[in-house]
Order: C-alpha cells, then sequence, then structure tokens
C-alpha cells in the first residue's frame, strides 16, 4: 500500500472542490491523460469518471467509481485500469491551521494482475507517483481562487 501526505495552503472546501469536479483529474492524477466523460452526480457515491490512462496508442480506457464520499472530508474510489487491474484510492482531508489542509492518500491494488506482482518496488513508484499527484492537486486548489473552486 502507499500512503503518502501533504499539506495543501488551501482550505479544506477548496481542496475538495477540486476533487468534486472530475473533469480536473487528467490534470492532478499521475497517468490519466484524459477524461472522456464524468457522471452528472460526481462525486455521489455510486457515480463514475471515465478516463484514458497511458500514452497513446497503448492507452486504456476504464473507469473510476466513488466507493465513499464526505464533503469537504473524504473521496473513497475504485480506480479501474483494466486489463491491468484496480485499485482502491482513500483521501482524507483534515484543517492543518488557518486556511491549510492536510491531504493523506492510500492507494493500493485489490484485482487484477497489479496485485498478483505486488512488491517493494512497485509500492515504491506507486508511493512516488502518488507524490507527485498530490503537489499536483496541491498546486490547483492553491491557485485556484476562482467561485468555481471556492463554493463546494
Amino acid at each position: 500500500m502507499a500512503t503518502v501526505q501533504r499539506t495543501v495552503q488551501a482550505p479544506p472546501e477548496r481542496v475538495f472542490a477540486v476533487l468534486a469536479d472530475g473533469w480536473t483529474y487528467s490534470d492532478w492524477v499521475v497517468g490519466t491523460v484524459h477524461i472522456r466523460d464524468v457522471d452528472a452526480a460526481w462525486p455521489e457515491v455510486g457515480s463514475h469518471l471515465h478516463h484514458k490512462a497511458g500514452p497513446w496508442p497503448l492507452s486504456l480506457h476504464d473507469k473510476s467509481t466513488v466507493l465513499a464520499m464526505e464533503p469537504g472530508r473524504r473521496l473513497r474510489l475504485n480506480a479501474g485500469l483494466w486489463p491491468l487491474g484496480e485499485a482502491v484510492v482513500d483521501i482524507h482531508l483534515e484543517p492543518a491551521g488557518v486556511d491549510a489542509t492536510k491531504v493523506t492518500m492510500h492507494e493500493d491494488f485489490e484485482k487484477g494482475p497489479l496485485l498478483a506482482v505486488r512488491n517493494k518496488i512497485n509500492d515504491l513508484v506507486l508511493h512516488r507517483r502518488n507524490i507527485e499527484s498530490l503537489r499536483r492537486l496541491a498546486d490547483i486548489a492553491e491557485r485556484s481562487h476562482s467561485r468555481h473552486f471556492d463554493h463546494p
């Protein structure tokens, strides 16, 4: 399992607003190259985000599904990347002083071939990827002062 943390210089509501905008996922999730569609109910439990991952022409089309959601606090996803497998990604937001948020991201493979090849090297790669994903999420949340991101 890969667990990473980062303090973002934006309030939890603004960070969650970025998570709640499914169209931004290709901007901050490393490896996601294109968002094909976002359910109108996103990020409600059971809603889907349809994405493309990896370089063309080898890119994979799949979807992520919301498993749990607490506005301003948590988003838990089942991230599909078949035929490679599925992972569960759990993102927790906690206030960290005035206008800051501690973001914790846990990711672990749940199904498929990637589960069978779980080892220290894969965990390290996943860990490094998620450090970069949180850096990108922070960049968006810290620099987004428009009404779109300031209102969840």
